[in-house]
C-alpha cells in the first residue's frame, strides 16, 4: 500500500476496523460502532462556534525547561511542530449563535494536554478576561494530569486555578466545562468539575488515576465501565453527558437560560 493511500484509511482504536477519512465526518465518529475520536482544536471550533467567530488571545506562551528535566526541552519543540502553538491550550473569545462566549480548548495533542506553568497562567488569563469582558466562560478539558517535567509547578496550578474560577463564579459569569476524551489527574482533580456546569461528551474518560492502577492499589475489580462519562452520570457527578452533534445547541440553550442573548428557541 502506497503511503499516500494508506493516509487515507486508519483503524478505529475502539472496534479495530480500518475507516475511510471521509467516513469519519465532521464529528469524527466512527460508522461502524459510532465511537467518537478525539478532536483536534480546529475541529472544535468548527463544530461548535460561529464560522470566522474565533479571535484568539495572545497569552504569548514560553514553557521552559524550569528543572532541567532530561529531554523535556526537545519534547515541547517536538509538540509545537506537531500542533503548530507554544503550548496545551488555546484561548480566545468567539460566538454561538451570535452570543459572545470566551473560550478556552486544551489540546490532547500537546503532549497529552498535561497542565503546566504555561497552560495554567493560560486558563487564569481566559478566566480573567471572561471576568473583565462580563462573558459566559466554556472551557473544554482534555489532559492526562499535571505535567511531570515541572513537578510542583505543575501542581500548584490546580489551587491558582481554582481560585480564578471561584472569583468568575462569585463576579456572577456563567461557567460551563466540557471534559473530553480524556480529563484525568490534576485537572479531573481540581478546576475539571469547579463550573457552574459540567457536562461530557458520551464515551470520555474522566478520572484521576488509571483504572489498572487502582484496581492494582485495592486490589479489587473495578467495574467495565468505570471512569466513563456514562458512570460519572450515572453516579451523580455530571450534569449531563451530551453528544458532540448536539453540543452546540446544548450550550447555546444554557447561555439563553443564563440570560445571554434575546431569544429561547425551542
Amino acid at each position: 500500500m502506497s503511503e499516500q493511500l494508506a493516509q487515507k484509511w486508519s483503524k478505529c482504536p475502539n472496534c479495530g476496523k480500518h475507516v475511510h477519512v471521509k467516513q469519519w465526518g465532521t464529528f469524527r465518529r466512527c460508522p461502524f460502532c459510532r465511537m467518537p475520536q478525539r478532536l483536534l482544536v480546529s475541529e472544535r471550533l468548527d463544530i461548535t462556534f460561529d464560522k470566522g467567530s474565533f479571535e484568539a488571545l495572545n497569552f504569548e506562551l514560553n514553557p521552559v525547561n524550569k528543572l532541567d528535566f532530561p529531554h523535556y526541552t526537545e519534547k515541547i519543540r517536538r509538540a509545537q511542530d506537531k500542533t503548530g502553538i507554544k503550548d496545551a491550550i488555546v484561548g480566545g473569545k468567539a460566538q454561538i449563535k451570535g452570543i459572545d462566549v470566551a473560550v478556552g480548548i486544551m489540546d490532547n495533542q500537546f503532549m497529552v494536554g498535561t497542565l503546566n506553568t504555561e497552560v495554567g497562567r493560560a486558563i487564569r488569563s481566559i478566566m480573567e478576561y471572561a471576568h473583565d469582558q462580563h462573558l459566559p466562560l466554556i472551557l473544554f478539558t482534555a489532559s492526562g494530569g499535571a505535567r511531570m517535567q515541572e513537578g510542583i509547578f505543575s501542581l500548584l496550578q490546580m489551587n491558582t486555578i481554582l481560585h480564578t474560577q471561584k472569583l468568575l463564579r462569585d463576579a456572577g459569569n456563567l461557567t460551563i466545562n466540557v471534559l473530553t476524551d480524556p480529563t484525568m489527574g490534576g485537572v479531573s482533580a481540581s478546576f475539571a468539575f469547579g463550573s457552574d456546569y459540567v457536562f461530557a461528551e458520551d464515551h470520555a474518560q474522566i478520572g484521576f488515576s488509571g483504572k489498572r492502577v487502582i484496581e492494582q492499589a485495592t486490589g479489587e475489580q473495578l467495574p467495565d465501565k468505570f471512569q466513563t462519562a456514562e458512570f460519572l452520570l450515572q453516579h451523580g457527578q455530571l450534569d449531563d453527558v451530551v453528544q458532540r452533534e448536539q453540543l452546540r445547541d446544548v450550550l447555546y440553550r444554557m447561555l439563553i437560560l443564563h440570560g445571554y442573548g434575546d431569544n429561547f428557541e425551542k
